[in-house]
Order: structure tokens, then C-alpha cells, then sequence
């Protein structure tokens, strides 16, 4: 069976604290799991898949799926790959496709609203310790945090802190065109008040960014705002057999290759460069959405890809719309079917991201119908 895309949409994406501060994970994926729905004419899932990191547990994707009014028989999977958990959902889905499903895929996250996480105290005496994130490898191996880690990807691939602030700004540069343009509207599911993305900045100049000091490392050349900043969103995509898309009648992103990979966690921001090399060689994508985690961790992962980053993120990324980790995937999913479908754009697309503890997945798309 082709698996293939009919119908996307996502939130807008806030930042941490901001827009979207009051809205829990399964609350900001209902709305948009229904709006795919809606637009597809369809009322009968098969399953959902959705990615999530924070939590809060306890199976955010069947919490959704019954919030959005899809009935006690629609079950339910919740997927953590961490920053790749939304594109491994959609993925899973499209492996799971073998005759007329239908399965609703992508992902939620919700920062403002994940509960505190701490390690259980060992006596009665010593205090909760709290962290901000859980371990992506083995501390012997070696399990550093993203920032520093990007800085040692950009200075090994001799990226300098030039070439990543204007990357930067033109991401905020190409959010804002597309904003003003109106290139977001088709996509965009309002939660509440929140009707556009939040974060992305007007006169974000390379030499307005030059000013910003290393946010990671003393002598890094990642900063506060050549980096994604943390973000609520969800995004969500429904995918069927290419039979039902041609009996429907509607246009569609066929998958046409994904990849998994692993590298070194020390350098968990080329994950993805394995994946993105094996699919290339295959065929040569017009448009790519690649998650703008950190600029220099991007152009690394370009760069070693082949890939002209130019053809990057047409209308900005994460690094001017924020990185909501578990839906980041799903979103750049989303903006491909935008481009290419929405848009009568290009005929081959790849969306791929690298996540925590040296993980990679990488997905080739073509526009059919």
C-alpha cells in the first residue's frame, strides 16, 4: 500500500508562557484533530497517533481523540522519539496503512502546562530533585544539553556565527513575508484567542543579531536568537491508502521514503544526516522543511545532506516560529502539504528533524492528484 496524505492542519504555535499558556496538550490537539477531519469530509479514524515529550502522561492522544468528539471506539497512541516524536507518529501511521484506514497522525506539545519533574527522594530527609529534561543516553557515553552540543556540531563543520545569524534572520524574514501574505491562514486551526504563530520578529537583521552573546558556551557561537525558542503547538495529519485518496478525488503528499537513524549523542544534532543522505540518493527534493532546532546544527545537517539550504524552510522555521518539541515533526509535515498541495507547488518535498540522544528520521514526499 502508497500511504499518502489528504488532509493537514496545525495550531498556532505560542511561546512558552505565551498565547497558549492555559491550554493543556490533549485541549490544543482536539481542535486540530477535528479540523482535519472536517476538511477531509471524513468521520471515521481508524487510530491516533500523536507524538509528545512533557507529558502529561497518562496517554495524551486517546485524551484527545475522545475531547475531539471521535467516540469511545477510537483508540489512541501517544509516540516519544523526542524532538522527531510528531514525523515518527506520521510514519507509523503510514506503516500501518494496508487497505482502507484511515489514521489521524502528528503531534502536541505543552510546555507551559507539563507538570514538574523530579527524582524521588531516597530518605525521608532529602528533598525532591527537580530537572528539566530526562537522560537521552548514557551518562558514560555521554549525554550533553542541546546548546552546547550545537555549538560543537557548528564548530566542527566550520559553520561561524556569520552564516548562522543570517540564516536566522532570514527564517524571521520568510515568517513574516508568509504571514503578511497570508500563506499560514489555510493551515492554521485558532485555539481560543490565538488566531496566528506568536513568535516570529520584524527587522530581525543579521547585524540586530550580531549583538546577542552565546547563550551556550563562552566562546559558542549559538545564541538566544539564532536558536528555536520553546513553544506550545500541535499539528496533525490523516493518512490513508493512495486507493481511497484516487476514490475521493482530492490531491495528496504520497510518501515516497522514510528513514530512521542514529549517530554519536555527542553530537545529537546530526541524528538526521544519515536518513537525509540515504533518501537523496534516491531522489533529489525541490522544497525541504528541516526543524531549525539551533542555525548552525541546521546548516551542518544541510550541508552534510548535500542539500542547498536555500531550498530550507521557504516560509521560515522553527528558529522564527518555535520548536514545539513533539509536534515540530508533524509541523513541518504540515507545511510541506502547504506548499506543495495547498499551493500546486513543488512535485518532491522532504521534511526531516534530528532529536535527542542522537536520533534521526527523514521522510521524502511527492504531491499526487
Amino acid at each position: 500500500m502508497k500511504p499518502v496524505i489528504i488532509a493537514a492542519r496545525r495550531s498556532p504555535i505560542g511561546e512558552a508562557g505565551g498565547l497558549l499558556r492555559n491550554v493543556e496538550a490533549d485541549r490544543l490537539a482536539a481542535p486540530v484533530l477535528r479540523a482535519v477531519l472536517d476538511d477531509a469530509g471524513i468521520e471515521r479514524v481508524d487510530d491516533v497517533l500523536l507524538g509528545n515529550v512533557l507529558g502529561p502522561g497518562g496517554n495524551p492522544a486517546r485524551v484527545a481523540a475522545l475531547r475531539a468528539g471521535l467516540g469511545e471506539a477510537t483508540p489512541g497512541m501517544t509516540i516519544d522519539r523526542q524532538c522527531a516524536s510528531g514525523l515518527s507518529a506520521i510514519t507509523t501511521a503510514a506503516s500501518m496503512v494496508s487497505g482502507d484506514e484511515f489514521f489521524l497522525a502528528g503531534g502536541v506539545e505543552s510546555p507551559s502546562t507539563a507538570p514538574w519533574r523530579a527524582w524521588r527522594p531516597r530518605n525521608a530527609t532529602e528533598p525532591p530533585r527537580f530537572y528539566q529534561r530526562a537522560p537521552f543516553a548514557p551518562a558514560d557515553i555521554g549525554d550533553p544539553d542541546m546548546g552546547p552540543a550545537a555549538d560543537l556540531v557548528a564548530a566542527e563543520a566550520g559553520i561561524g556565527r556569520e552564516r548562522q545569524d543570517a540564516f536566522a534572520a532570514r527564517s524571521h524574514a520568510r515568517a513574516v513575508a508568509a504571514q503578511d501574505a497570508g500563506r499560514f491562514d489555510a493551515e492554521l486551526v485558532p485555539i481560543g484567542s490565538a488566531t496566528g504563530d506568536e513568535r516570529p520578529r520584524r527587522g530581525f537583521t543579521p547585524e540586530r543579531l550580531a549583538r546577542f552573546r552565546p547563550a551556550f558556551t563562552p566562546d559558542g557561537t549559538a545564541t538566544a536568537a539564532n536558536s528555536c525558542g520553546i513553544s506550545d503547538g500541535a499539528a496533525a495529519v490523516l493518512v490513508t491508502s493512495e486507493e481511497q485518496r484516487a476514490k475521493l478525488g482530492v490531491p495528496g503528499l504520497r510518501l515516497i521514503g522514510w528513514r530512521t537513524s542514529g549517530v554519536d549523542p555527542n553530537r545529537l544534532g546530526l541524528g538526521a544526516v544519515p536518513a537525509m543522505r540515504a533518501l537523496c540518493e534516491r531522489r533529489t527534493p525541490e522544497v525541504v522543511e528541516f526543524n531549525e532546532a539551533f542555525a548552525g546544527q541546521a546548516l551542518a545537517c544541510l550541508d552534510a545532506a548535500g542539500l542547498d539550504d536555500e531550498l530550507a524552510g521557504p516560509d521560515g522555521g522553527a528558529i522564527a516560529l518555535g520548536h514545539p518539541w513533539g509536534a515540530s515533526g508533524a509541523v513541518l509535515v504540515v507545511r510541506l502539504f502547504s506548499r506543495m498541495v495547498r499551493q500546486d507547488g513543488p512535485r518532491i518535498g522532504m521534511a526531516a528533524l534530528s532529536s535527542g540522544g542522537g536520533l534521526g528520521v527523514a521522510t521524502m514526499w511527492e504531491r499526487v492528484g
